[in-house]
Formats: structure tokens, C-alpha cells, sequence
């Protein structure tokens, strides 16, 4: 199954509420070619990879073609959840695109380091937004092969 055959799974990690909202207005406004599904935090996007605590149930909860993660969160971070990532065989091939805030160098450099395999930081404006969705779709869910799982 190719991505452009149908829609992909994102897996989009973000502790701030209204930035999640946000999001998936701006997913929305862009008529994007994939199915988003948040979690809140390093922990809970390990449990729902794993398919724990409450996320089982692969038709509801399923696995993700593409993670969208930030990297400034509460409990773990987005850097450990890459380097978690990376370390594991069950996932260390799923793409990861860093939607942060951050454009500090060091945090750039770490997330590449680390196997981040896009780092975009979050536009300040909804239209901006918008665009990024529409990218986003564009290339991960309509010309990139995703791996299905």
C-alpha cells in the first residue's frame, strides 16, 4: 500500500492544548490527506506506540505512519522520546518531523543528532499554519511511501 493510495496516520505530540487545537484547525482549513491523532506528552506517545494504557485497540488508536513531535514537554521530553525512538528495532525507522517553537541551534542540531528526520519551527500565525499542514500533507501523505504496519 502506497501513501498516496490512501490517507496516513499522524501521531502529533504536543503538551500545549491550544497548540494541538490550533492544529488541527489548521488541518482542517487545509483539507490535508491524513488522519491526526494527539497525545499530550513523551509518555503517553510511548504508550500509544507501544499499544498500552488504553491504547490497544489499533482500529481506534492506530499505529502511526509519521509522528509530529515538540520537543519542550513535562514529564518526557520529545528529545527522549526520538532517542527512544531510534534505540528501539520496532520503531526506529518511523519518520519523525519536530514541530517546535525552539529554533535554537543547539536544539536543531540535537534533534538531527538524535534522528529527527525534518525540524520545522511552529509559524507564528494561523495562515502560516495552514501552510504547514498543507506541506506536511502534501509530501508525507501524498508522494512519500510510508510503511504500513
Amino acid at each position: 500500500m502506497t501513501a498516496s493510495a490512501s490517507y496516513i496516520n499522524i501521531l502529533h505530540v504536543e503538551d500545549d492544548p491550544n497548540d494541538a487545537l490550533l492544529f488541527q484547525h489548521a488541518c482542517a482549513r487545509a483539507g490535508v490527506r491524513f488522519a491526526l491523532r494527539s497525545v499530550t506528552d513523551g509518555d503517553e506517545a510511548i504508550a500509544y506506540l507501544q499499544g498500552t494504557q488504553g491504547y490497544a485497540d489499533r482500529q481506534k488508536h492506530p499505529f502511526p505512519q509519521l509522528i509530529l513531535l515538540d520537543l519542550k514537554m513535562p514529564r518526557l521530553s520529545g528529545f527522549e522520546v526520538l532517542a527512544w525512538l531510534r534505540e528501539n528495532d520496532a520503531f526506529k525507522s518511523l519518520p519523525v518531523i519536530v514541530l517546535t517553537s525552539s529554533n535554537h541551534e543547539s536544539d536543531i542540531k540535537r534533534a538531527y543528532d538524535l534522528g529527527a528526520n525534518s525540524y520545522l519551527v511552529k509559524p507564528v500565525g494561523f495562515d502560516a499554519l495552514v501552510e504547514v499542514a498543507k506541506t506536511i500533507s502534501g509530501y508525507w501523505a501524498a508522494l512519500n511511501e510510508c510503511s504500513v504496519r
